[in-house]
């Protein structure tokens, strides 16, 4: 299991309520505050593809490569994925022309999971973001394992949500059971 934490904030509350939920769940992670990810530009449709870029990226998405349940946590940030979320997934369109792999198949493979923590009525104005999720899942074939969705905007603020407390605990035991 991999998770992937698009957080800028070190110990924030989607830093927090993720070490809930994986509580003694064997896992690795990824911060990708912690690493380089350049934007690339779109070259898609361009015969030659897409030109290597020099950063943290391939590092991160061969990990991605090598785990079967990858974990995406990210704060909700103006109703949407973090920045640094953002700017990783949008690089999927460079690895799908990759040719060391079939990006799509591989990640068919893989089972995904959501975590995120807002500020402003996370269970009603996240719900587009868990969309977003879920259609990117669906583009390259990953399994939807769910999401969970706490409130916590200042410091600490995700250990007062009760119904997100709840929520960790069962999903706790539930990737524990795997």
């Amino acid at each position: 299991m991999l998770v992937i934490n698009g957080s800028s904030r070190e110990n924030g509350n989607t830093e927090m309520f993720t070490s809930l939920i994986l509580k003694d769940v064997p896992h690795q992670s990824i911060h990708l505050r912690h690493h380089t990810i350049i934007p690339i530009v779109d070259k898609r449709h361009s015969p030659e593809g897409f030109t290597p870029v020099e950063d943290d990226y391939d590092h991160i998405i061969q990990s991605v490569l090598a785990h079967d349940i990858l974990v995406f946590a990210t704060p909700l940030y103006w109703y949407g994925m973090s920045g640094h979320m953002k700017l990783f997934v949008d690089r999927w369109s460079q690895s799908l022309r990759d040719p060391r792999f079939d990006f799509k198949k591989e990640m068919s493979k893989k089972k995904g999971f959501v975590i995120i923590c807002g500020g402003d009525n996370p269970s009603i104005k996240a719900l587009p973001l868990v969309q977003q999720f879920r259609y990117i899942f669906d583009f390259v074939g990953m399994e939807w394992m769910g999401y969970v969705i706490g409130k916590g905007n200042s410091p600490g603020e995700i250990m007062q949500d009760q119904n997100a407390m709840a929520q960790a605990k069962h999903w706790n035991q539930y990737l524990q059971s795997l």
